[in-house]
């Protein structure tokens, strides 16, 4: 947790002057929605229905959702939050050239 949390807030994603990736959220003065979604747990690989049965309980998951806001308490970056379990409507708009994975156990 400690790890993606100083991933997210130091990666450099947002154009410099040259419009180069080279800032983070704290250099542009930016602002962090968290939205818990268990689906990014989902697993397409085999057969045309995701599977979810790799994906942790319920409490857990509030319980690792609840711990990962206090930690970012810590940090100097502002942020809003979702409610979890909630059938929440965001909007955005997704202004980048790419997607990027973060991967705690460092697999890919």
């Amino acid at each position: 947790m400690d790890y993606i949390i100083k991933k997210i807030i130091g990666l450099r994603i947002f154009g410099d002057t040259e419009g180069k990736m080279n800032l983070s959220v704290q250099d542009i003065g930016g602002k962090l929605l968290i939205v818990p979604n268990f689906t990014l747990y989902g697993s397409c690989a085999k057969g045309m229905r995701p599977s979810f049965i790799a994906s942790g309980s319920v409490s857990e998951a509030e319980k690792k959702y609840n711990r990962f806001i206090e930690k970012l308490k810590d940090t100097d970056v502002p942020f809003e939050t979702g409610q979890f379990q909630a059938d929440m409507k965001v909007s955005l708009l997704n202004d980048g050239p790419v997607t990027l994975l973060l991967d705690s156990e460092k697999v890919f």
